[in-house]
């Protein structure tokens, strides 16, 4: 059974002309122990499905699905206080702006102290105290901050955003979460502490067995540090499966199109040569293309695209599109 289980999740927002669909029906299921990408231009919803599965979206947003479930659990049936007490301890969130998470007017310090503080330590009472400050210092340590006396004295302003990002990270994996939502974890970090973050999540992965969903737009991260992808385009998504089949045969455009825009050194590509991209940019959620929302930017795009296409299923690498590339009709199934 998967740990998480999303069946078309939709997330409408209350504008003045009414509710826009900026997520729409979109499919993702984590199992235990796994690690899933989730890609897609900046605006392509990567960031919203996230959200609802923490249940943090604001009232102007309507989250409806056939299925949302953690563990078997209907995430969308429970109340406010029933969804706390899932989501930090058996779902912790790493989010892409550390400054705005963090309290400017308390100090890291206690701040770490008050994500500890309903952890199960095992330990007496008169003891936790010391407990806590060890711990504080291990995750620190974790994430790459030796520092560790400086940085819990300070308050988030006096630390720069790839410290803030790494207290973060501390904080989520505090509680030993079962499924950990990394959004950009290491946008904000310095290149060289980047591949300690993910040789982290790599061992919680391994040893104790913490799945995680991974949200990045460096395809080069995905593809070193996941088993399986999504991709998500304009809300929707339009590609899954095994992350080394897809990277090796895309099948929807968009995929193609992403894939080619990373950077190939080995490639001689001349002075001043332009990278690989589709042209224009993805539609804003209020006017949003019919059928096919990659059509109008689309290199294969035909009339059949003003009709939405179906999702389908070849090997288990399930897609979305009428016309897909290096794809044998032959092998088409329809799920």
């Amino acid at each position: 059974m998967p740990l998480l289980d999303i069946r078309n999740l939709t997330i409408e927002l209350d504008t003045p002309q009414g509710k826009i669909k900026a997520v729409d029906r979109v499919n993702l299921s984590i199992n235990p122990g796994e690690i899933r990408g989730l890609v897609g231009e900046s605006g392509s919803g990567k960031s919203l499905v996230a959200k609802a599965i923490m249940g943090i979206l604001s009232d102007r947003w309507h989250v409806s699905a056939d299925r949302l479930r953690y563990n078997g659990i209907d995430l969308l049936s429970l109340s406010a206080k029933e969804r706390r007490k899932i989501m930090g301890r058996e779902i912790a969130m790493v989010f892409q702006e550390p400054s705005s998470c963090l309290d400017p007017n308390d100090t890291v310090g206690h701040q770490l102290h008050e994500s500890l503080s309903t952890v199960d330590s095992g330990v007496p009472f008169f003891q936790r105290k010391q407990w806590r400050e060890v711990r504080i210092r291990q995750l620190l340590h974790k994430v790459g901050i030796r520092d560790h006396q400086r940085v819990v004295t300070s308050y988030p302003h006096e630390l720069s955003e790839g410290m803030c990002q790494k207290v973060l990270i501390a904080m989520a994996i505090a509680y030993k979460p079962r499924l950990l939502i990394a959004d950009e974890p290491t946008a904000v970090i310095e290149s060289g502490a980047q591949i300690q973050i993910f040789k982290l999540f790599k061992k919680l992965n391994q040893i104790n067995d913490v799945s995680i969903l991974l949200i990045d737009h460096d395809l080069e991260h995905i593809k070193n540090w996941t088993q399986t992808i999504t991709v998500m385009y304009s809300g929707q998504s339009v590609e899954s499966g095994q992350t080394k089949q897809i990277f090796k045969q895309p099948f929807h455009p968009y995929t193609r199109a992403l894939l080619q825009s990373m950077p190939h050194f080995d490639d001689k590509l001349g002075h001043k040569s332009q990278l690989n991209a589709l042209s224009g940019c993805i539609p804003t959620i209020q006017h949003l293309p019919i059928g096919c929302r990659l059509g109008p930017r689309c290199p294969n795009a035909q009339r059949l695209c003003v009709e939405m296409p179906k999702m389908q299923k070849s090997k288990g690498h399930y897609f979305s599109c009428h016309f897909p590339v290096s794809y044998d009709n032959n092998e088409k199934n329809h799920e």
